[in-house]
């Protein structure tokens, strides 16, 4: 069955999110570009918010928008109901995705060629690097002149690299085994060097710089500091199958959870709930989230403590927000691998999630997973009342299972927390497939939650 046309209008949204969000900073801005078009005002955190949110009474109202490090996110809607007498409801996912990245002093001039060393970000599948177009985007810290150091996000868009695989005839067994060495054999290169040619990497990125800054003349007066930049796939993502059965694109692991939690979010403002909405989406999730801006780190707790302390100014704010955590509930959105007709030894026989057949629940008995018999009821008495099937997913017993930001925020906050995602092929690959028919029925779900 083809797609509908509220499936496709949702889909192609999706999709132009997707691709111009090739790095954790860039998919950070167009989320605050998409938040700030919907009403959120955004408030910083080194900014006294005592004038900037409003308060009614003695609750919080209004639409609020935070980040950290350009690259973490937390918005807020506030019902108007006291914190405390109704807590949150949340949703939470992660920007960042496995990824080569520039190291540090990455220029490599070789045969002729010039090169970049990378580090590897994260657990990436790297067979499907080799034999692609790659470009590069990011964050860069400069010096213009004599000036002070400044920060912008760059992206070069066209294909500048590639990483060519090593022909069959000079490697008879490749086909049979090809162990890949990350330092070695990964390295893209960006171009050929001519005898008298002087170009840099440095140069590149200089120029890279010019021209996402008008205000910048002369490319000799840029100091290059400092840099966070990513390799991406250029291909654009796509819906493909016979009957339109697949979304494939880079990065769905795990910016699909988080553009349908947005837009689920932003949907629900319509609707008076008796609740207030947040959405937390933390980088660093695939390096294990120990930084300012992971879900380790301080930067969801911290925030519900300030509304808090601004809702209450009767000495009880830290009351208060132990009382609204324990009236929340978390979900945390992040993708579930489904199972592969060709690997089905793979999985447990009796959870092996199907795409397009609903959002997966995911059970860990060792608590890789936050989702509890309490959670997973709710959820699914949830779905149920809008006829959304729903999935179970528990690893086989003999493979280790993999984690996501749920149970940080779970055991730093002690809210409720299950965790969800929709089935996936080719997790951590450099372009992955989830079901078409999946994404819209998940955003109307989460739009249920939040209402």
């Amino acid at each position: 069955m083809k797609l509908d046309s509220e499936q496709n209008t949702f889909n192609q949204g999706l999709m132009n999110f997707l691709d111009t969000s090739p790095t954790p900073f860039h998919a950070c801005q167009n989320l605050l570009t998409r938040l700030l078009e919907s009403g959120y005002q955004h408030i910083r955190e080194e900014d006294s918010w005592a004038q900037s949110v409003s308060k009614s009474v003695n609750s919080l109202t209004g639409k609020y928008v935070i980040t950290r490090n350009d690259s973490s996110l937390i918005a807020i809607d506030f019902s108007g109901e006291k914190l405390s007498d109704t807590g949150f409801h949340l949703v939470g996912a992660h920007t960042d995705s496995p990824c080569l990245k520039l190291k540090a002093n990455a220029e490599i001039k070789q045969q002729g060629y010039l090169q970049c060393g990378v580090e590897v970000y994260g657990g990436v599948l790297l067979n499907p690097w080799f034999d692609r177009d790659l470009s590069l985007a990011g964050r860069i810290s400069y010096r213009y002149k004599d000036g002070d150091v400044q920060s912008c996000l760059i992206d070069f868009e066209k294909a500048i690299a590639t990483i060519p695989s090593l022909a069959i005839h000079l490697d008879r067994e490749a086909n049979e085994k090809h162990p890949i060495n990350p330092q070695n054999d990964i390295p893209p290169i960006l171009l050929q060097l001519s005898v008298s040619d002087e170009e840099t990497l440095e140069t590149l990125l200089s120029t890279a710089v010019l021209e996402n800054n008008h205000q910048l003349t002369e490319i000799q007066n840029i100091n290059i500091l400092s840099h966070e930049l990513c390799f991406y796939d250029t291909q654009k993502s796509a819906i493909i199958g016979a009957n339109d059965d697949f979304l494939c694109s880079a990065r769905l692991d795990n910016l699909l959870s988080c553009y349908i939690a947005a837009e689920a979010l932003i949907s629900s403002s319509d609707i008076q709930s008796k609740q207030s909405n947040v959405i937390v989406f933390n980088d660093h999730e695939e390096v294990g989230s120990s930084s300012t801006s992971g879900a380790a780190g301080n930067f969801l707790t911290s925030i519900l403590q300030r509304f808090c302390h601004l809702e209450d100014t009767n000495g009880l704010a830290e009351e208060n927000l132990y009382r609204a955590l324990k009236k929340s509930n978390l979900i945390s959105a992040d993708n579930a691998h489904a199972i592969h007709p060709n690997f089905q030894q793979k999985h447990d026989k009796s959870h092996g999630p199907l795409i397009n057949q609903g959002p997966v629940i995911k059970i860990n008995a060792n608590q890789r997973y936050a989702s509890n018999s309490e959670t997973v009821a709710e959820f699914k008495n949830l779905a149920n009342q809008f006829n959304i099937p729903t999935q179970s997913f528990v690893i086989r017993t003999d493979i280790a299972c993999g984690s996501t930001i749920g149970p940080i925020i779970a055991s730093s906050t002690g809210i409720k927390t299950i965790d969800v995602g929709l089935a996936t092929w080719a997790m951590h690959s450099i372009r992955e497939t989830a079901g078409s028919k999946d994404i819209l029925s998940f955003h109307h779900l989460l739009t249920e939650y939040f209402a």
